[in-house]
Order: C-alpha cells, then structure tokens, then sequence
C-alpha cells in the first residue's frame, strides 16, 4: 500500500522542482529532518538570545525555556513529517512521546553543560556557545530519534 503524499511530497511534484524528486525519495527522511532541524535550531537561538538579552534571564534559564518550545516543536515534526515509523495507538503515543522527551533531556543536560563550560569557565562569546551547543544536540537528537524512539519494527 502506498503511503499517504504529504504537502513536502506535493511540493517535489510541482514544475522545475520535480526534478530532485528522485533525490528527495531517496533521501526523504533526512532532508525533512534536516529542514525541521534547521527551524528548531533558529528557533531555539532566537529564543535563547530573546531570554538573555530581552528578558535578561540569564543562560541556563534561557537555555531551558527555548528546550521546552522547541521540543513541543520537534515532536509535532518529527512525528508528523519527518520519521514514517509511528504509533497510532494512544498507549504507544504516550510511550512514544515521554521516550522522545527522555531522549531530549539527555540532550538539554549535554548542552547546559557545554553551555556553562564554555560561557563561565572558559569566557567564550553567548551566542557562539549556543550555536555550538546546538550543533551537538541536532546530531545527537537524531541518532536518539531514528534509532530509539522512532525506530522501524522487526517483522
């Protein structure tokens, strides 16, 4: 059974676009990922930069609030758009859901820790530090994502 075209798959058919579409097939869940990545990435910075420099929360609260958002973000996302391997049952949503919330504070542990190591020991610049932060999470976040919480069954 062919699965359902979502508005990304719709976009690839489009005039002068469809031409990647074989690209995008081949390549569909990391593209979208990466797309999504990218949203939730500038998101979380904005956010970030907004705490600190608008609210003057300071970094780790700042840091802690863009990880909530952002994490309701990626979920919805990834759930969504991104990882074809999901459940449809509400006992395995819950399951599904409180697995990738884990999976992400794991990841908000690793970058508070890079957070204060590079801000408050080592001095280097705000926003430079949440840049880098962010970079670690992405990559980590996806490896948590594709073969832990959205992992394709065995059958």
């Amino acid at each position: 059974m062919e699965q359902k075209k979502d508005i990304f798959d719709k976009i690839m058919e489009l005039p002068l676009i469809n031409i990647f579409n074989p690209f995008y097939k081949k390549y569909k869940e990391g593209l979208l990922y990466l797309f999504f990545g990218g949203c939730a990435f500038l998101l979380s910075v904005v956010l970030f930069a907004a705490g600190i420099y608008v609210f003057d929360l300071g970094e780790i609260t700042s840091n802690n609030i863009s990880w909530i958002i952002c994490v309701l973000f990626a979920y919805m996302t990834n759930r969504t758009w991104v990882f074809t391997e999901k459940s449809h049952t509400l006992k395995g949503i819950a399951r599904e859901f409180f697995s990738f919330v884990a999976g992400r504070f794991v990841t908000l542990w690793m970058e508070n820790a890079i957070i204060w190591l590079f801000i408050e020991i080592l001095g280097i610049n705000v926003l430079i530090t949440k840049i880098v932060g962010q970079f670690v999470v992405i990559v980590t976040n996806y490896i948590i994502s594709k073969f832990i919480i959205f992992k394709k069954d065995k059958k």
